[in-house]
């Protein structure tokens, strides 16, 4: 593998992990765990959801799904009801509290993405835009970053596991 390539995924990992980490610490000023702040954000995205493909879509085993939805009911932003279409299963949605938490979190992150962007030149801001649109449109390409999705949104079935 060639310098250029090793130098490529360890910059775009390392950017991946600074920017999460800057996005964990303006979530926590949101009230919101980042498991929290994920299955929000799904929830907001998609509408309600059964407890075990909300776990799937966000990839996280269902004992960290439980124990974060647990979290949120009691907390108001979510209820967790017997599902009508299956009584095996729970089904999570957002209250309308839990739609202000999100709009929050969202107007929050929002600021830090601008804040962060704000920094550069108007000429390297527009230069990595460019670059995010192209990296996002790789990773909606990719089936790795699309296997949790359900059927009619991904490219092809595949598991999350390699």
């Amino acid at each position: 593998m060639s310098e250029a390539k090793i130098l490529s995924g360890s910059l775009l990992r390392e950017v991946a992990r600074l920017y999460t980490r800057a996005q964990r610490v303006v979530a926590d000023c949101c009230r919101t765990t980042n498991t929290q702040c994920h299955l929000l954000t799904e929830l907001a995205r998609s509408g309600p959801l059964p407890l075990s493909e909300l776990g799937t879509r966000v990839c996280l085993e269902k004992s960290w799904v439980s124990r974060a939805v647990d979290a949120m009911v009691e907390r108001g932003v979510v209820t967790k009801e017997p599902n009508p279409v299956d009584a095996r299963s729970w089904l999570v949605t957002l209250t309308d509290e839990g739609i202000r938490t999100v709009e929050e979190l969202n107007q929050t992150l929002d600021s830090h993405a601008e804040q962060l962007l704000g920094s550069l030149s108007q000429r390297e801001r527009s230069a990595v835009e460019h670059s995010l649109l192209l990296l996002m449109k790789a990773l909606r390409d990719d089936t790795a970053a699309n296997c949790c999705l359900p059927a009619p949104e991904r490219k092809e079935p595949r598991s999350c596991k390699p």
